[in-house]
């Protein structure tokens, strides 16, 4: 399972990429792994103001419906419309292709209560 260096993660496995202020998420090769088949995003507009830790879309796979949670709070500003269309897509490159959102963060530092990749894997592995 890869969780890449560079990225920080939440507790509910989502994600977060700081790229040019902005924050780039997802959900995490773990989650999609133990989602399954992704069958159906719900993902919000552009525009939708976000808290963090709430959620902000629904994933569907042929063995569950779950919440993707914002990793931060702020505001959508652009929204990967390609996973519309082939919401597999999550299942095959969670941290690449399968991006959900781009979010300008209100309070940027809130990236620092996520944890990094090796805390991430403690935190998985708990879950195992």
């Amino acid at each position: 399972m890869e969780f890449p260096d560079g990225l920080k993660y939440t507790e509910s496995h989502e994600w977060a990429k700081l790229e040019d202020g902005k924050v780039r998420c997802g959900i995490t090769e773990f989650a999609a792994d133990e989602l399954g088949d992704i069958v159906f995003l719900d993902l919000p507009d552009v525009g939708t103001e976000t808290q963090q830790d709430q959620p902000i879309g629904e994933i569907e796979s042929v063995k569950a419906v779950a919440d993707i949670k914002s990793p931060v709070s702020g505001k959508v500003v652009e929204v990967n419309q390609a996973l519309m269309d082939a919401p597999d897509l999550v299942g095959e490159d969670p941290y690449e292709a399968a991006w959900m959102l781009v979010i300008e963060p209100s309070d940027p530092s809130e990236l620092d209560s996520l944890m990094d990749a090796e805390q991430y894997a403690r935190h998985c592995e708990g879950e195992a």
